[in-house]
């Protein structure tokens, strides 16, 4: 079995089919190949956002559970992935709805890195998390301890 282009050069493969599909020639696109690459492209933004609020949270966390300890580096951090977080659901609305699934599917990860981060006893830490996400994707919002 021959290796297609998919498998041995993908950005021409890319350019391939975009463009076969601005010429409509259909018959000539690879379309298994190109289902799979547009399901990645919708799974990659859910990753991103996860990601995101990984990094979001355990800054939250650590704010909220390590007050001596703060500085510009961690307000930066919370800003910085707020901002982003917000600019990614503007542009995927449709991920607005599933971001209280998202919080929950993560906070356990960022947890993990607050206490690794932060040297405090795990069970400091609440086992759910504490902050609605109204409140994590606030800019006006910062937990206290």
């Amino acid at each position: 079995m021959s290796a297609t282009l998919y498998e041995t050069d993908f950005f021409a493969w890319t350019q391939r089919q975009a463009e076969h599909l601005r010429l409509e020639e259909f018959e000539k696109i690879d379309w298994n190949n190109l289902l799979k690459e547009v399901e990645d492209m919708g799974r990659s933004t859910q990753r991103e956002l996860s990601n995101r609020l990984i990094v979001l949270l355990s800054h939250l966390l650590k704010w909220h559970f390590q007050p001596e300890n703060r500085g510009t580096s961690w307000r930066a951090t919370i800003t910085v992935q707020r901002k982003d977080i917000a600019r990614l659901l503007r542009k995927n609305p449709s991920l607005h709805p599933q971001v209280d699934e998202f919080v929950s599917e993560v906070y356990e990860s960022a947890l993990q890195i607050a206490w690794g981060q932060t040297g405090l006893d795990y069970i400091t830490f609440p086992v759910a998390c504490p902050y609605a996400v109204a409140q994590i994707l606030d800019e006006a919002f910062w937990p206290e301890a």
